[in-house]
């Protein structure tokens, strides 16, 4: 499971080990978060916690650079 960062729009945090990922491109756990979301292998909480579809995470996902 991942969660985005109220303070910190450009990152997102793996809840395995609390790992914080920037949206970088060349970055290959931001490739692999993008990956995981978009075959519905991981989930995404908005920045209060609330879980998101899986439409609605693959929507923001699509959005990301």
């Amino acid at each position: 499971m991942y969660q985005l960062i109220k303070n910190l729009p450009n990152v997102v945090r793996r809840s395995l080990d609390g790992a914080s990922i920037p949206f970088a491109p060349a970055n290959s756990d931001f490739a692999n978060f993008k990956a995981q979301i978009n075959a519905d292998e991981a989930q995404l909480e908005d920045s209060e916690g609330t879980l998101m579809t899986a439409e609605q995470a693959k929507a923001y996902v699509a959005t990301l650079p």
